[in-house]
Parts: C-alpha cells; structure tokens; sequence
C-alpha cells in the first residue's frame, strides 16, 4: 500500500512539473512578426516552365518593386517557397548550388531589408516527398541539406527569419512522418539554436493532419495547418485535385441549396453530383468555418504551443469575387478571433492578391479589404 502511494505521488509529481514547464518558449515579439502574410509562390519553387530554375527566372519573377508593394499594402511577413531539389543535385557538382544559394541570399536579404519577416518553407514535387516516405539514406540526405540552409540563414535575425520544415508532406503513415520531422527539426536546431521551427502534419497540413500530431520535443516551434475547407467551393475549376472540380463554375459562398442543385447539373457523374448537393445542404458560411477552425485552436490551446495558418485562399477563375471575398473574409476573422496569424496563398498566382496586366502587378481592393488590410494611398 505505501509502496502505491508513492507512486501516486510521484505520478501527481511529474504530472504538476510538466504543467509548470511551458510547452513553447516562442517569444511573444517573434510571433507578432507573423500576423498578416503573403505566400511568394512560383518563384523558387512551383517552376512548371521547360527552361526550369534558370538564374533570369529567379532574379525577375519577384523583384523590389513586388516587395515593396507587399510591404504597403499592410503585410508583415511573406512566406517564401523553397524547392530543395534543384539546390540538392546542383550540390554533387563542384560549386553547383553557389549559384542558386547566391540568388536566394539575394531574395531573402530583400525581403528583410522591406522590413518584412520570412518563413523560408521547403517546397518540393510530390516525388520528392514520396521518397521520404520510404527512403531513410533519403531522409538523411535532406536533414543534412536543412542543416545547411539552416546554418547560412541563422546568423540573420532571428526575430524575423522561421524555418518550415516541410510544406504538405504527403505522408500517409502519420506515425513515420513525425519520426522525420522530429529528425529534420533536429538538424534544423543543431544548426540554428535561436530560429524558431515550423511544423506541420502528415499529409496535407490540413486541420485534421494537425490535430492527429502531438509536439515535437523542441519548445521553439511554431505549428502550421493549411485551410481549404470546403474544397468544393475553393477549388472549383481547378484541374489539379479532384477530378470533377474542373467542371464546377459559379458555386455560391455561403452555399445555397438551389444554387448547388443547378451547378450540380453541369456533372456527369452521380457521385460527384451529389457532393455538389452536399455541399449545399451543409450550410458552409461564418460559423461553419468557425467550427472547423476551432478545432485547431482548441488542440493548440491545450498544448500550449503557438499556431497558424499558413495557407488559405480561394481559386479565382471560376467563383465570384463577391463569393471569394466573403470566404476569405470570414476566414481571416475566424483566425484572428483565435489569436492565429496568417499567410494568404497568394501573391500573382491563381488564388492571388493582385492581378498582372501588362506585366504590371495591381492589387485587388476587394481582396485586400477582405483581407482586413488597406490600399495604399498611392496604388
């Protein structure tokens, strides 16, 4: 019996020191550089053109002048895509990743010199992440090359230079995905011990991903999830994905029931034509964004350690602005009403804040506004 109240006591024991031990020490001044941001996608990674990664490509996708933009327009952050791959097989060559290294110095330094603050996020092709799901020498060969950008960027400031470990893993086997990431946040850590870490779930950064993992065991770490939700009405048009989304054009946010019902007719198949209806029905508007994002919080706020959200937008060809606005709208509020901070994807791309005419880039006012943010007196 004494032997059992012992180990009751020295259970309720670990149990309050773990209490006390606080779960994240990301300083509140480095999460306040990361409150409102931009994706900078196509740039340095995402490169679908024949001629790939090329030095003219890299120097001119995104210059000051979009920065500069960017910075007027009220974000404080950018989050800056990164496809390890071409850097990777340009290093088994002599001084074969200087070149790609000197450029992205380059994009870094002007991005801080704005006065913004970066997330440099590992960004590859599907293939790639395919081959850390069964590939340990492979795992080993990117934990070395995180260890190396880690090591060039850490003498920046720290306040205002955060490292992801991994966009959209695409992992199925959750449990071997935190087994990698902890190993990558590892040689991320050796190399950069005041840097915060961003991590991430297991397969789509999706908020049911997040809330399947458990922390890292490193307190410096900031966690990530991307927001969609629903897919159906975000992606409409959209040829990547779901087959059937490139058929849907014009489905209404919120949803209505008779909207959904005549865009459903546009499907040829049932089963896609009743997840159009579905969605109809499912009453996607404020509060049910809210519901799905509060879960997210909740699992962040038990575990007390900081969260945000890193990616959400809306497919701009085939929705209305005034749909897309008000998506995007009650999404930012919803993160804002739980103290998480953002980064719209994107900035020129599909699901942009701006539009390009006549190689010029234009911000969107109703965009911007949905967003919370300002036009520039000047723009």
């Amino acid at each position: 019996m004494f032997r059992t109240w012992i180990a009751v006591i020295l259970l309720l024991s670990a149990a309050s020191l773990a209490q006390s031990t606080p779960a994240s020490s990301v300083p509140t001044a480095r999460l306040a550089h990361i409150r409102h941001g931009v994706n900078l996608s196509g740039w340095f990674a995402q490169v679908y053109d024949a001629k790939g990664y090329t030095r003219e490509h890299l120097q001119t996708w995104t210059t000051a002048t979009d920065i500069a933009l960017i910075k007027s327009a009220g974000f404080d952050h950018v989050r800056l895509s990164v496809n390890p791959q071409p850097f990777m097989d340009a290093a088994r060559h002599r001084e074969g990743s200087a070149d790609y290294f000197s450029l992205l110095d380059a994009a870094v330094k002007m991005i801080l010199d704005a006065g913004l603050a970066v997330e440099i996020d590992m960004h590859p092709d599907s293939d790639f992440k395919a081959r850390l799901a069964k590939e340990d020498e492979f795992v080993e060969r990117f934990a070395d090359f995180w260890s190396m950008v880690a090591k060039r960027y850490a003498p920046l400031d720290p306040d205002r230079v955060f490292f992801e470990i991994l966009n959209e893993p695409e992992m199925r086997d959750a449990y071997r995905w935190y087994g990698v990431e902890a190993k990558l946040a590892a040689a991320i850590r050796r190399a950069a011990p005041a840097n915060t870490i961003i991590a991430a779930g297991a397969r789509w950064d999706d908020d049911d991903d997040l809330v399947f993992l458990e922390p890292l065991p490193d307190t410096n770490v900031i966690y990530v999830f991307h927001f969609y939700e629903p897919h159906i009405f975000t992606h409409q048009g959209a040829t990547w994905g779901a087959y059937y989304w490139h058929w849907l054009k014009g489905l209404h946010y919120p949803s209505l029931p008779e909207n959904a019902a005549q865009v459903a007719t546009l499907l040829p198949e049932a089963r896609d034509r009743m997840q159009v209806i579905r969605y109809g029905q499912d009453h996607w508007d404020a509060s049910r964004i809210e519901a799905e994002i509060n879960q997210a919080a909740d699992w962040a706020k038990q575990r007390g350690v900081p969260l945000v959200c890193n990616e959400f937008g809306v497919f701009r060809d085939f929705s209305e602005p005034q749909d897309r606005s008000a998506w995007i709208k009650d999404v930012r509020t919803s993160l804002e009403r739980h103290n998480i901070g953002w980064a719209m994807w994107d900035y020129s791309g599909n699901f942009g804040v701006v539009t390009q005419k006549d190689g010029k880039a234009t911000l969107d006012e109703m965009t911007v506004k949905a967003l919370g943010l300002n036009m520039p007196a000047s723009h």
